[in-house]
């Protein structure tokens, strides 16, 4: 039988090549070898405040981009987190068994609650535990995810571990995949700093809906390092070094044939041949993007063939997990 693969996004905010390039181009490349599931996880979206309306049109739109993006339905199966109650339910369970100290470690909840302050909500504090729930229930050998995302991963072993050596070998414990050169993209304007969904400046982020235009003065505005050397060094050149990394995830190209194709060539020349490589890779996705959402019943049918094969793997996992713990008569 083939090994299966988890993993998500939030539908909030717009998807950014940083998104494509950290998770899903990973899920595209894996769909074949895997049995794949990957959802739209619009409980983890709630953490933070939303608009009703606005939520339920990027939990589709999200839905939508995946596919456009190269996720097969013929392939892998795609759903909706909150269609699904057993997430929440084993959310609870694992909840039960996580160090509360644990919890307050995870630095993206550190960042985050700085930002909200009196905001904070328990939801965005036990988000890593929903987020165990999510990989835990379908026996998930391996997690592709962005480089961010490490320490929840971690942190999901952690929990399967300590259920298993409670309760009896109950849960597969994952492993993390993570791309070495593309697993974290920067912001374009502080590559020093993940491009995100959320970040104040617009011009950090090319989101996969833009325009040819947008992405050209994007680019146009891209930072670049001191010198007018065109290398992959993180360390010493980050900034261009970003630069390659988007590069060579939308031509499909090492950066080391990059590196060599623009040796001696200014940042001018090599920035106007990334934006045209950017917007090449775009254009085929966004018509197929709207494609699949002027057609609801197609997304829908999709959709609904997901979350039915998803509870068909997580109830018999939940049912194992309540006969462990005692729970019920």
């Amino acid at each position: 039988m083939k090994k299966t693969i988890f993993s998500g996004i939030q539908p909030s905010g717009n998807l950014h090549l940083g998104n494509y390039i950290g998770a899903i181009h990973q899920w595209k490349t894996m769909q074949d070898e895997f049995n794949s599931l990957f959802c739209v996880v619009d409980l983890h979206a709630i953490t933070v405040p939303q608009d009703s309306k606005m939520l339920k049109e990027k939990v589709r739109e999200t839905a939508a981009i995946y596919i456009a993006a190269g996720i097969d339905p013929n392939k892998s199966h795609i759903f909706v987190q909150s269609e699904n109650p057993d997430h929440p339910y084993l959310a609870w369970v694992l909840n039960c068994l996580t160090p509360f100290g644990q919890l307050e470690r995870m630095t993206q909840f550190k960042d985050k609650s700085l930002k909200q302050k009196d905001g904070t909500t328990a939801g965005l504090f036990d988000y890593p535990v929903l987020m165990a729930a999510d990989i835990l229930l379908y026996d998930t050998n391996v997690v592709p995810v962005g480089e961010d995302q490490k320490q929840h991963l971690e942190l999901t072993r952690d929990i399967a571990e300590k259920f298993n050596a409670r309760y009896g070998e109950t849960f597969t414990v994952p492993d993390i995949q993570i791309q070495k050169t593309t697993g974290r993209i920067m912001s374009l304007q502080d590559p020093l700093k993940k491009m995100s969904k959320s970040d104040d400046n617009l011009n950090g982020a090319i989101f996969l809906l833009d325009s040819a235009e947008e992405v050209t003065e994007k680019i146009k505005r891209a930072v670049t390092d001191s010198d007018n050397e065109i290398r992959y060094s993180p360390e010493n050149k980050p900034a261009i070094s970003n630069l390659l990394s988007i590069f060579s995830s939308v031509t499909d190209s090492p950066i080391e044939e990059i590196e060599r194709k623009y040796s001696g060539v200014g940042y001018g020349q090599f920035k106007t041949e990334l934006t045209e490589a950017i917007i090449e890779f775009l254009l085929p996705f966004q018509q197929r993007f709207k494609e699949l959402k002027g057609d609801n019943t197609q997304l829908d049918i999709i959709l609904n063939d997901g979350v039915e094969y998803a509870k068909s793997k997580s109830s018999p996992m939940l049912q194992k997990v309540i006969q462990s713990v005692g729970l019920g008569r």
